[in-house]
C-alpha cells in the first residue's frame, strides 16, 4: 500500500479499497466462526466498511484514462455523508436497542442522508430498477393513507419512516443484512479461496472433462451442484454465492448470455430449499409445526423437487441447441492427470467436512468457516505454486470482500421495503383479503395463496417466509379438504420462489456481482427456467399421489401424472426455447406453452386428449435425434460435428493451462 501511495491517488484509493475488501472478507470469516459481541456493530458497522469499498472502488477508476474525475467530489460527498449517518447511529445506538431515545431534527436529517447514500450505492451497483422499487415502497409509507382499498394504511410522518427503516432493525439494517453477514460473506469467501489457492482452474478443467460430451456443460453441473448444496443451506443467496462463484463462469466460458447463466444458479440454488433431505432446514420446522414425521416429509417432497431439477436440465440443453453450443470435440477436452487429482482436494475435503458438520446438526455458518479454513490449509500443502505465492490469499480475500460489499448494498435496500411492509401490516391485510375473496373456490384460494406466498416472501429468508404465510393462509386452504403436508409444501415452494420473482428477486441480486449482470434481468431468466416450479405445487394439490405418503396416493395415479408431468416439462422447455424437431414459429411456441398447462387440467377427457397431443409432438421432436445419434457410428468415434459461425468449443485459456501443466508432487 506504501507503495501505491508515492504511485499517486489512484493506485493509493486502489490500495485502501483493498485492504478494506480484506477486511471485509475477514470480518464475514470471524464472525461464522466466533459471532459477534454487538448486534448494532455487527450489522451497521459492516454495512459501513462494505459501503466505504464500493465508494472507493467507484473513486479509483475514476483515475482511469476517459473517466470523470470530476464525480471524485460526488464520491467524496458520499463518503462523508456515509460516515456522518454511521458515526451517528452508533452514538445513539445503545438508546436506540432500549428504546428510550427522542429524536432530533439532526437525527432525522443525518438519517435521510444515510439513505439517499444507500439509494446512490444501489443505483451505482445494479441501475435503476432497485431505486425505484424503494423510492415506491417509500413513498407508499408516506402517503399511503390517502390510497384507496387495502393499500390505504393510517399514516405515518416521515419520523416515524425513518425511524422504523433507518433507525431500527427492521428496515435498512435488518435481517437480510444479519444473514448475509453471519451467513453469506464466509461463503462468498470460500468461492474466491478456491479459486486463490488454485483449485477453480482444477475444478473448471474438471467440469469441461466431465460435461464435455454435452451440450449443456457447465450449467448442468452447476444444477447438481446447486441442488446437493442447497438442500443443506438454509439459504438461497448463500447457496447462489457458495456455488455461483464457480460455476457462474463456467456457465459463460461456454458460450450462455452472463444474464442466463446467473439464472440457471438462482434457479438452481432455490430448488435446493425444497430438496430432501434437509431442505433448507424447513424440513425440521415443517415437523415441528405439523406434527408429521420428518422421513414423511422428505418422502413427499421428494419427486415434485425431482421433476423440478429434470426441467431445469431439459431447459439448459434445448437453450443450447438453440444457441448452437456443441459438445465439447473430443481432441479439445482437457485430459486430467495426477496434480488435477491431488488439486481436487482442495475442494473436495472441504465440501465434505461442510456436509459432515451440517448433517450432525452445526450451524451452515460454521460449516463455511472451516470449510475456508481447511481450503487454506489445503491449499499450502497440495500446492507447491502457493507455497511460493501466497499473497495470493490476500488476492482470494480481496476479491471475496469486493463481491460482499455489493450484497451487502443490495440486501440493505432491500430492508427498506422489508421495513415498509412490516410497518404499514400490507402483506397480512392482503393475505386476509385473499381469504374472503377466494370463498369457496379451491383454484381461486391456490392462486391468492400462491400471490401471499410470492409477496410476503420477498426478501426473506425460506423458514420465517414459510412460517408468516402457513399461519396465516394454511388453515383455509386444509379445510377445503387439501393435505395438511401438501398445503405447507405448497407454501414452501412459492415462498422459496420468491427468491428469484422480480422485483425483489434477491437470489438474483446474489448471482448478479458474480454474472456482472443486470439483477433484473437474471430474475427474468430465472422464472423462464424454473417456470415448472410455478406449477407443481398445483399439480401436488389436485394430484396428491406425486406427494407419494399424501392421503388419496394410488400407484395408478402416480404413474399417470409422472407421465404428464414430463409432457409438460417438454412442452414448456421447447416453447421457451423455439426449438422442437427445428425452429420453432411463435404460434408452435404459444401452442405449445397451452398445451403444457391443458394437460394438467384436472378433467380426465382433457387430460387424455392433451396427453395423447403433447405425446406426439414429444415423439416428433425427438425421433430425428435418436436417428441422428443412430448414425454417429461406433461408440468412442468422435463424429462432434465442426462449430458454427462463431461458436468457441474449445475450453478456456485457464482450463487449457491446467491441462498441460505437468503432474506435480503433493
Amino acid at each position: 500500500m506504501a507503495r501505491s501511495l508515492l504511485r499517486g491517488p489512484g493506485p493509493a484509493l486502489s490500495g485502501i479499497c483493498t485492504v478494506g475488501a480484506v477486511i471485509l472478507a475477514l470480518i464475514g470469516v470471524w464472525i461464522a466462526g466466533f459471532g459477534s459481541m454487538s448486534e448494532t456493530l455487527m450489522r451497521v458497522g459492516t454495512f459501513a466498511l462494505a459501503g466505504a469499498v464500493a465508494l472507493t472502488a467507484r473513486a479509483a477508476e475514476r483515475f482511469e484514462p476517459g473517466a470523470r474525475r470530476w464525480m471524485l467530489v460526488l464520491d467524496a460527498v458520499l463518503l462523508a455523508a456515509l460516515a456522518v449517518a454511521i458515526w451517528r447511529y452508533f452514538q445513539i445506538g445503545q438508546a436506540l436497542e432500549i428504546g428510550l431515545y427522542f429524536f432530533t431534527a439532526t437525527d432525522l436529517w443525518i438519517g435521510y442522508l444515510g439513505l439517499a447514500v444507500l439509494l446512490e450505492l444501489t443505483r451505482r451497483a445494479f441501475g435503476w430498477p432497485l431505486v425505484i422499487v424503494c423510492a415506491l415502497a417509500l413513498g407508499y409509507a408516506i402517503f399511503g393513507n390517502s390510497l384507496p382499498w387495502i393499500f390505504r394504511h393510517s399514516g405515518y410522518s416521515l419520523q416515524q419512516v425513518l425511524q422504523v427503516v433507518w433507525y431500527s432493525f427492521d428496515g435498512v439494517f435488518g435481517t437480510p443484512v444479519s444473514v448475509v453477514v453471519t451467513l453469506i460473506l464466509v461463503f462468498i469467501v470460500f468461492g474466491s479461496i478456491l479459486e486463490a489457492i488454485g483449485a477453480g482452474p482444477v475444478l473448471l478443467k474438471f467440469a469441461f472433462a466431465l460435461t464435455g460430451r454435452t451440450r449443456g456443460g457447465p450449467a448442468h453441473a452447476a444444477i447438481a451442484a446447486s441442488g446437493v448444496f442447497g438442500t443443506m443451506s438454509g439459504s438461497v443467496s448463500g447457496n447462489v454465492v457458495g456455488t455461483g462463484v464457480m460455476t457462474i463462469p463456467m456457465i459463460v466460458e461456454r458460450g450462455f448470455p452472463r444474464r442466463y447463466a446467473g439464472g440457471v444458479e438462482a434457479a438452481a440454488s432455490s430448488g435446493g430449499q425444497f430438496m430432501p433431505p434437509i431442505m433448507g432446514a424447513v424440513a425440521f420446522i415443517m415437523s415441528d409445526v405439523t406434527g408429521i414425521p420428518y422421513l414423511e416429509i422428505c418422502a413427499a417432497a421428494l419427486l415434485p423437487a425431482l421433476f423440478y431439477y429434470a426441467s431445469l436440465f431439459v431447459s439448459v440443453h434445448l437453450e443450447a441447441v438453440r444457441r448452437d453450443i456443441r459438445p465439447i470435440p473430443r481432441r479439445d477436452r482437457p485430459k486430467l492427470n495426477r496434480h488435477d487429482y491431488v488439486m481436487s482436494l482442495c475442494f473436495l475435503l472441504p465440501l465434505a467436512l461442510m456436509m459432515f458438520l451440517l448433517l450432525t446438526g452445526r450451524s451452515p455458518a460454521l460449516a463455511g468457516f472451516w470449510a475456508v479454513i481447511s481450503a487454506v490449509g489445503l491449499g499450502f500443502v497440495l500446492n507447491p505454486d502457493l507455497r511460493r505465492h501466497p499473497w495470493r490469499v490476500l488476492q482470494g480475500l480481496e476479491h471475496g470482500g469486493r463481491a460482499a460489499a455489493q450484497i451487502m448494498v443490495a440486501v440493505a435496500a432491500i430492508g427498506i421495503v422489508i421495513g415498509v411492509m412490516n410497518m404499514t401490516g400490507l402483506g397480512l391485510r392482503f393475505a386476509g383479503v385473499i381469504q374472503s375473496i377466494a370463498g369457496d373456490s379451491l383454484f381461486l384460494s391456490l392462486v391468492m395463496m400462491m400471490l401471499g406466498s410470492l409477496v410476503l416472501g420477498m426478501g426473506m429468508p425460506t423458514v420465517p417466509a414459510y412460517l408468516i404465510v402457513i399461519l396465516v393462509m394454511g388453515p383455509a386452504i386444509e379445510m377445503m379438504g387439501v393435505p395438511t403436508v401438501i398445503a405447507h409444501l405448497f407454501v414452501v415452494y412459492f415462498g422459496v420462489l420468491s427468491s428469484i420473482t422480480p422485483p425483489v428477486a434477491i437470489a438474483a441480486f446474489a448471482a448478479a456481482p458474480i454474472a456482472r449482470a443486470d439483477p433484473v434481468a437474471i430474475g427474468v431468466d430465472a422464472c423462464r427456467i424454473a417456470l415448472i416450479g410455478f406449477v407443481i405445487p398445483f399439480v401436488m394439490v389436485y394430484n396428491p399421489s406425486l406427494a407419494l405418503v399424501a392421503d388419496g396416493f394410488s400407484y395408478e395415479g402416480l404413474a399417470w401424472i409422472c407421465l404428464r408431468l414430463m409432457l409438460c416439462i417438454w412442452m414448456f422447455s421447447t416453447a421457451f426455447a423455439g426449438v422442437g424437431a427445428g425452429r420453432l414459429g411463435v404460434p408452435m411456441r404459444v401452442a405449445r406453452l397451452a398445451l403444457g398447462l391443458i394437460v394438467l387440467v384436472p378433467e380426465l377427457w382433457i387430460e387424455a386428449l392433451a396427453a395423447a397431443a403433447a405425446l406426439a409432438l414429444a415423439i416428433a421432436d425427438l425421433r430425428p435425434r435418436i436417428a441422428a445419434e443412430g448414425d454417429d457410428g461406433p461408440a468412442g468415434t468422435d463424429t462432434t460435428p465442426a462449430p458454427g459461425p462463431g461458436l468457441a468449443v474449445s475450453p478456456p485459456a485457464s482450463v487449457q493451462a491446467a491441462g498441460n501443466a505437468p503432474p506435480r508432487r503433493a
